[in-house]
Order: structure tokens, then C-alpha cells, then sequence
């Protein structure tokens, strides 16, 4: 059992310890005046020291911050450098596209583009892909299309989803079991209610509920939800899905931007799922920014038969900067040369090395948790059975548990996701960083549960 009074005084202690270690890291964080929140994004201020590491450099899955520590990083920028910090591949691209080729941005195709769009077919299905630089652009386009296709107002997402800033998904299924904006939402420019509808995961029943109103443009999802912690399809769940979208006259978009971890095509190759556009984002660049949508061909030849639309202006959603030839050489480099199926093979091998050691050190300590992988990617959960839906998955956080976790491995050279407690492969984390975590986070568990000290009193004479 853990004892809560335990939780907060080894918490207490960590912060104490984590200050004393950073002063470099307090300090620029104190003299941060002229930056809203004193970061330079408001969720950087997600950390459980008080205070944000500031790096220092990064290089494969290794960041150093600048009062001179070392880290394994199983963060990874939160999907973003899921090919590792500045892979080598990558960097050599990037110089010689801004070094050699010169043009960051000119607002004109590279014949880079047509191979990043056959890869994308190759892995993902979708004929017809564009870019932008976001995964979060790429769904506001994706929603203003289907709309525009089926005359249909209405999104329908899944209850505690993530979809970076689209406002239309901050919708979660309320307590009369109908839709509500979700807590927290800020500055929504109208009734949730009024743009989307909510189902929540693994519910057919819930999903057919609410398609039957036959406004639904679009289901807009995860093919397993990732922000609110790992939450997997359940068997038949996602053919389901698609059934009801295609009985109910509803397209299907897939957010593949955190599960691409599935594999090199993302849960869409790995379960053979038939979405009608797909959405990617964050970690195809090696880190820099891009953002992909693909359309399935009839899709794509729906909307081109449109005379009516104007998707050469007014569908430029992606922004000038958009499809530029930086961005799309380092995504054609990153999936040519660094996140390769070899190395999907190797990333996911690793995060079952990582499932099963965690697994084992909940089983012998007895824990109420449970551990679910989603690819190269796994998380410890605090409830067993693991949640099925996001709902579920709010209500088992555990936010002074989830700070004290983070918190004892960042001060043993260790950083989790912040968000939650998600480790993501890389093509160059070994098995070897597994086993340092294992080591720490076992022995935090041993000091949580007593067991460090019952075994202490146990050698007494």
C-alpha cells in the first residue's frame, strides 16, 4: 500500500533536492520578465519542480541542461523528436538545404514534396496528401473540408481527445451523458455544443447515439487515445467506427500524430484501419516543424469536382510557410533514412523491453496500476484494469503521485513526458537507458511501499 503522508514528504524532500541542483535553471526562469508565464509556452510551466529544466543541448536521446546534468530523455519532446534529437540525417538535410540549395521558404514546390507524398501513400493508404505545419492546422483544414463536402455543420470527437488547438474538440461527455465543454477550456468562441458532438471511446452505442442525428460531418479521432494517457481500442471497437461513420453517411479522419508510435504506418498500416483523410504532424521532420493531411483518392477527386469551393485561396489554410522546402526536406530525409521500418522494429522491441520490466515491478510490489503500450511508446497507469475510455482516464489521475514519479527520476537523470507518465522510444534508446530507468523507478517504488524499510529491519540482529 502507499502511504499518502510518505507521498508527500519524499515529494517535499525531491523539490528541496531539485532547487539546490538547478540553480542555473531557477535563475533564468526568475529573470524570465517578458515572457507570458515566464515560458515561452504556458505549458512548459507543466513541471513538477516549480520550475523548468532549461536545456542546454540534445543530441539522439540525451539532453543536457545548463547547470551541467545529464538525462536520459524519454520525453522526446513529446513526440516531436521521436527520431531522436537532431539525427545526423536529418542535420546533414537541413544544412544542405539552407547551406548549399539556399530557400527556407518561397511559397514554390520541391520535387522533394512528390517523394514525401508517395512515402506517405506507401505507409498510410491515403493517395493525395498537402501540407502544413501543424498537426493542429492540418485538422482545421481537414474540418473546414468535410464540412464544405457534406453540407453537414457538426464534428464528433471523443470524449478527453487531443487535437492541439482545434476548438471544436474541447468537448467531453458530461454527467446527463450528453456533450459539455471540457474543464479548463479558455476563450472558446462558441457553445461547444453548437459545433461538435462527443462519444466516448470503446462506446459503439454512445457513437451510433449520436451519428444518428445526421449532422455529424466527420469523426475526428485517435485510433487509441494518447493525451489523457494510453487508452487502447478494444476488439472491434475501431472497425465499428467505421461501419457507423459509412452506415450514417459520416467521413473518418484519424489523428495519427501521437500514433504513428504504432508503426512505420501508424495504427492505420498495423491495424488496417480505412480512414477517409489522415492527419500527421510533430515528429515526421525530425523536429522541425511539418504537418501532413492525406485524402483518400475518391475524397480528393469529391473535392476537386467542387467548382463551387475555392481551394487554391481560401484553402490555404496551412499558412504561407506551409509545404516550405526546409521543412519537406527534413521529412523526406526522417523517413527515408531515420524512422525507417528497421527502426520501428528496434523502438517498438525497446518499449516492450520497457512493458514487461515495468510490469514486473508493479506485479512484485503488489500496485493497483497497470502498464499499457501503444508501439514504441509505453505508460504506467494508476488503476487496474487500465481505463477504457477518457473519462475513466481523467478520473484515475493521481496529480501529487504523478509529480512525485516525475519529479524522483528527473533528479536521477531521467525525464518522463510531462503530461503523464509516458516513456517513447527512439531509434537510438537502448536497452541499457531501460535499465536505469527500471533500476531508479524500482527503487522509488520500494522506499513509496515501505519495502526499503522492512527489509532494512529485517537484517537487524
Amino acid at each position: 500500500m502507499i502511504d499518502r503522508a510518505k507521498v508527500t514528504r519524499m515529494y517535499a524532500r525531491e523539490q528541496r533536492d531539485f532547487v539546490a541542483k538547478h540553480p542555473g535553471s531557477g535563475a533564468a526562469y526568475e529573470a524570465a520578465d517578458h515572457l507570458f508565464g515566464q515560458v515561452p509556452m504556458t505549458w512548459m510551466n507543466k513541471k513538477a519542480g516549480g520550475f523548468p529544466v532549461y536545456f542546454d543541448r540534445a543530441l539522439g536521446n540525451r539532453v543536457w541542461d545548463i547547470d551541467g546534468f545529464e538525462y536520459v530523455d524519454f520525453a522526446l519532446g513529446d513526440t516531436g523528436a521521436m527520431a531522436g534529437h537532431s539525427p545526423a540525417a536529418t542535420v546533414a538535410a537541413i544544412q544542405h538545404r539552407i547551406g548549399a540549395l539556399g530557400g527556407i521558404t518561397t511559397m514554390l514546390p520541391t520535387e522533394d514534396a512528390e517523394w514525401v507524398g508517395a512515402e506517405l501513400t506507401r505507409r498510410f493508404g491515403l493517395e493525395r496528401w498537402s501540407f502544413s505545419l501543424t498537426a493542429t492546422d492540418a485538422n482545421r483544414w481537414a474540418i473546414r473540408l468535410v464540412r464544405a463536402l457534406t453540407g453537414r455543420p457538426k464534428i464528433l470527437f471523443n470524449s478527453y481527445c487531443y487535437h492541439g488547438s482545434v476548438d471544436e474538440s474541447l468537448i467531453v461527455v458530461g454527467p446527463d451523458g450528453e456533450g459539455m465543454s471540457r474543464p479548463g477550456n479558455v476563450g472558446g468562441p462558441v457553445d461547444v455544443t453548437l459545433t461538435s458532438r462527443v462519444a466516448e471511446f470503446n462506446d459503439l452505442e454512445g457513437l451510433e447515439r449520436q451519428l444518428a442525428h445526421g449532422d455529424v460531418a466527420a469523426v475526428l479521432m485517435e485510433p487509441a487515445l494518447t493525451n489523457i494517457g494510453i487508452v487502447l481500442p478494444e476488439p472491434g471497437y475501431l472497425a465499428g467506427v467505421r461501419e457507423l461513420t459509412r452506415r450514417y453517411g459520416a467521413l473518418l479522419i484519424n489523428d495519427e500524430t501521437h500514433t504513428f508510435s504504432a508503426g512505420p504506418g501508424g495504427a492505420t498500416r498495423a491495424w488496417g484501419l480505412e480512414p477517409d483523410i489522415l492527419v500527421i504532424g510533430k515528429s515526421i521532420a525530425g523536429g522541425i516543424p511539418m504537418g501532413a493531411y492525406g485524402l483518400s483518392a475518391e475524397l480528393a477527386e469529391r473535392a476537386l469536382a467542387r467548382t463551387d469551393l475555392d481551394l487554391v485561396d481560401m484553402g490555404g489554410v496551412g499558412g504561407t510557410l506551409a509545404g516550405n522546402p526546409l521543412s519537406v526536406a527534413a521529412t523526406r530525409v526522417t523517413l527515408e533514412q531515420v524512422l525507417t521500418d528497421d527502426a520501428f522494429a528496434q523502438m517498438i522491441d525497446t518499449a516492450t523491453y520497457f512493458a514487461v520490466g515495468v510490469q514486473s515491478l508493479i506485479d512484485r510490489y503488489s500496485l493497483p496500476w497497470s502498464l499499457s503500450q501503444l508501439g514504441a511508446r509505453a505508460e504506467y497507469r494508476f488503476a487496474n484494469p487500465p481505463p477504457r475510455n477518457g473519462t475513466e482516464s481523467a478520473a484515475s489521475a493521481d496529480g501529487e503521485l504523478e509529480d512525485l514519479i516525475h519529479l524522483y527520476l528527473l533528479n536521477r537523470g531521467i525525464v518522463l513526458t510531462p503530461f503523464h507518465n509516458m516513456a517513447l522510444m527512439s531509434p537510438v534508446t537502448t536497452k541499457a537507458d531501460v535499465d536505469l530507468h527500471h533500476e531508479v523507478f524500482g527503487a522509488l517504488i520500494a522506499e513509496l511501499t515501505g519495502a526499503v524499510q522492512l527489509a532494512a529491519l529485517g537484517s537487524r540482529p
